[in-house]
């Protein structure tokens, strides 16, 4: 049974993706909008008003919303990004009726109450300050700055003290019709979900929301780099590496997939076997391609001891050239198995499912059946894994973030030098 996409009347768009033999569903009412379409004042509102749309909505109080939904069986859930806002529900058969209510109760009806407004500020706040406190968090708020400038995208998800501080009720509710308006918003159901009812329960919870235009699209992010670093005494000192790279709907995107995993994806990358295995550098290293709809890099991040920081810097930016110039026909194939491996895996859960092709009609305003995907992937060759290569390495520019002992920010500037002298 194939998934299908519908569109409601006030530009609402609805999946149903029914999975055979399953007691549970799975539902996500994702808003096409995040951190990235903020401006710098309100700079963590989409994650604040995250949080208060649970403190009470509709005609449920905090406790109620989640008691409603637990006492059937069920869990609920949200999580901001830079580019959109996800409120999911798991529950048994049966509970789709109630979960479209209660997500439709926290977009369209939230309390947005003073007092609760006043308390979340504090829980926000501290958010912010245990994430400062976890060094391997806080290097990829550096390697954000680093690489992006002065874009949304360079910024926390969580905000500053200052502008979190400076959110009030009314502006939130202005930035919460902004938000989630219908001509950014998916619902997508996976699991014992039929088309009937899902069409029927997103009518009747979506289909009277007025048809307005939500917050402007931000412009792609230009590439800025250049190098972050702070001190600190920690036993291990954070590296993160970064080049411009491509978006998702560009054609070098599963060549970037591609050239992310063979550099450092699994434990058979070049990047595993050269820096921990042959030489004991670095405990975690790994290579990850961070994409947005429109721009994207890919990144590395090292974990070791501060004397070994700039010979990993070194080791990263040789293997990356090494790869930029020519790919084993073996390591190819066997990074397009890890990549297909990874898509069919996240098909295989209900949540993740629907996150998955909620995130398809945002980018693409259609649905990828997983054969399109494979093929995609399939058609992959060396010659793109060599073009992706010469685009990262061709603007001459990267960015950087070191965390830890001050002998250990000398790998910023000797991974550069590494990368484009061996270019």
């Amino acid at each position: 049974m194939s998934a299908s996409l519908h569109t409601l009347k006030n530009g609402v768009r609805v999946v149903c993706d029914p999975m055979p033999g399953l007691e549970t569903l799975a539902l996500s009412v994702v808003a096409g909008r995040g951190a990235a379409h903020e401006d710098l004042p309100r700079s963590g509102w989409s994650h604040l008003l995250e949080h208060m749309v649970f403190k009470g909505a509709g005609t449920r109080s905090s406790r109620d919303i989640v008691e409603v939904i637990e006492s059937q069986g069920g869990q609920i859930n949200a999580a901001t990004g830079y580019e959109r806002t996800s409120f999911q529900i798991r529950a048994l058969k049966g509970g789709l009726d109630l979960g479209m209510e209660v997500i439709a109760d926290l977009l369209l009806r939230p309390t947005l109450d003073e007092a609760d407004l006043a308390r979340e500020k504090q829980v926000v706040l501290q958010e912010i300050a245990e994430a400062a406190d976890a060094p391997d968090d806080y290097v990829f708020d550096l390697i954000q700055k680093a690489a992006w400038g002065q874009h949304p995208v360079a910024r926390p998800i969580l905000g500053s003290v200052e502008s979190v501080n400076a959110a009030t009720n009314a502006a939130l509710s202005d930035w919460r019709g902004a938000l989630y308006s219908p001509d950014r918003l998916v619902i997508s159901a996976t699991g014992a979900v039929s088309e009937a009812e899902l069409l029927a329960a997103a009518e009747r919870a979506f289909g009277a929301v007025p048809v307005r235009a939500g917050a402007p699209e931000p412009t792609a992010a230009p590439f800025v780099g250049g190098h972050e670093g702070e001190v600190r005494k920690l036993e291990q000192s954070h590296l993160v590496f970064m080049l411009p790279a491509c978006g998702a709907r560009e054609q070098d995107y599963f060549a970037l997939r591609i050239f992310a995993e063979c550099l450092g994806g699994g434990m058979s990358s070049r990047l595993f076997q050269e820096a921990r295995e042959k030489r004991g550098l670095a405990y975690n290293i790994d290579a990850y391609s961070d994409t947005y709809a429109d721009y994207g890099a890919l990144g590395i991040y090292a974990g070791c001891a501060a004397g070994n920081a700039v010979e990993t810097a070194k080791v990263c930016a040789e293997q990356l050239v090494a790869l930029a110039r020519h790919i084993e026909p073996a390591e190819l194939a066997r990074a397009k198995a890890q990549l297909k491996a990874h898509m069919f895996m996240a098909r295989e859960a209900a949540l993740s499912r629907a996150e998955q092709a909620a995130g398809q009609v945002l980018l693409f305003d259609r649905l990828y059946p997983p054969a399109e995907l494979a093929a995609e992937v399939e058609a992959v060759t060396p010659a793109d894994v060599v073009r992706l290569g010469e685009r990262l390495l061709g603007g001459g520019r990267c960015a950087t973030a070191i965390l830890g002992a001050k002998s250990a920010l000398k790998a910023g500037p000797a991974f550069e030098k590494a990368l484009f002298a061996a270019a």
